[in-house]
């Protein structure tokens, strides 16, 4: 079961946070280990599971990127640790910020995020689990690596 259907809601990039609090409080409800004190062992275990299943995906949830690198994972087109290679140009252009870090860098950075989300801005809002093809969730991966490169180097500036 994919954390999609644990909270009974559709597979998408972008997940209401307001039908997720309210699915994760009912689903809380359900599988609180407190609620499974007087049951059997394994009763108790599978609730156990199943409500550490539930913070989980509420995490994932919570997270935009998080959510997208989900998604990307039930299609098939995201291993954990993928050497994924970035185009040039976009190397390029961020080893030039790289190298000139400075208190203007994190705008400068946040401008090109914002660039490059752009072309897939339309996939992700427009997102339909039987409709939307491998190459456009393929630029949304190319997206989701280029923000994760840049958030290394936002992560740098900051700490």
């Amino acid at each position: 079961m994919n954390y999609f259907e644990l909270f009974e809601i559709p597979v998408s990039l972008q997940v209401d946070k307001n039908i997720l609090s309210k699915k994760y409080v009912a689903l809380q409800k359900k599988y609180h280990p407190d609620f499974f004190t007087q049951e059997t062992e394994y009763e108790q275990a599978d609730a156990l599971e199943k409500s550490s299943q539930v913070n989980k995906a509420l995490k994932i949830f919570k997270s935009s990127d998080e959510t997208i690198k989900y998604v990307l994972q039930l299609k098939g087109l995201l291993e954990e640790e993928e050497k994924y290679q970035l185009p040039p140009d976009f190397l390029m252009e961020v080893m030039e910020l790289n190298e000139e870090l400075s208190t203007d860098s994190t705008e400068q950075i946040n401008k090109l995020e914002a660039e490059i989300y752009q072309p897939v801005k339309p996939i992700i809002d427009h997102f339909n689990n039987d409709t939307t093809t491998t190459e456009d969730l393929l630029k949304v991966k190319e997206y989701y690596y280029k923000k994760k490169y840049l958030q290394r180097i936002l992560d740098r500036l900051e700490g």
